[in-house]
């Protein structure tokens, strides 16, 4: 079960916590309605997410956060070393997007007895070839979400894999029409279900 922060629909917290492994992210804004399991947390781990919630007592207390076995770390430090100088052309705004901290989280991994997963940049690159058959708007990273969600299908193949909390909206930098639309297909593939099978909901999965 991959729980977004977008909205959970109401009474399936349930369902949710019956799956075998939850997946949630960042600062967990899914606990209580969307369910309490968390078996991993999913994490952005450059830029101001990272540093905001490695900084938070709060972050560092929320129970889904405490009850999670694993973090996840979505970005690449290699990728995102390597983006850093044609953002700064492109992005001059975003001059902290790449600032790495996953050697933080690995130590607060390890402080609090957790597994730290880094998802490899070869993740990325295919999420990316996998999008352009959407003709994206330009965008600078696929969302969390998306990355996550194609770590669990290559790692999982075996797994029913169920999404609840995608609404596919928010930061305006990453391609949610894209994502939305590959997301539909690996549904209609059968790769993927949609708990409930709603797809229209609002709020964001994040940064």
């Amino acid at each position: 079960m991959i729980v977004g922060n977008g909205e959970v629909e109401e009474g399936v917290a349930g369902i949710i916590d019956a799956a075998d492994f939850v997946i949630r992210f960042n600062d967990c804004r899914s606990y209580g309605a969307g369910g309490s399991r968390t078996d991993a947390v999913a994490v952005c781990n450059t830029g101001r997410p990272a540093k905001a919630m490695l900084g938070s007592r709060e972050w560092r207390a929320h129970p889904g956060v405490v009850s999670a076995g694993e973090i996840w770390s979505v970005r690449d430090p290699e990728k995102f070393a390597a983006m850093r100088a044609p953002l700064a052309v492109s992005h001059p705004e975003l001059d902290d997007f790449c600032d790495d901290y996953t050697d933080e989280f690995s130590v607060f991994c390890t402080d609090t007895g957790k597994k730290h997963v880094v998802i490899g940049n070869s993740v990325h690159e295919a999420v990316d070839a996998s999008l352009s058959a959407f003709a994206p708007s330009p965008y600078v990273v696929p969302s969390s979400g998306m990355i996550v969600i194609a770590e669990v299908l290559n790692t999982s193949a075996e797994a029913e894999v169920t999404l609840a909390g995608f609404g596919h909206a928010g930061w305006e930098w990453h391609p949610f029409s894209a994502e939305r639309q590959l997301v539909d297909s690996y549904i209609a593939a059968g790769r993927l279900k949609r708990l409930g099978g709603k797809t229209l909901v609002s709020s964001s999965q994040g940064a």
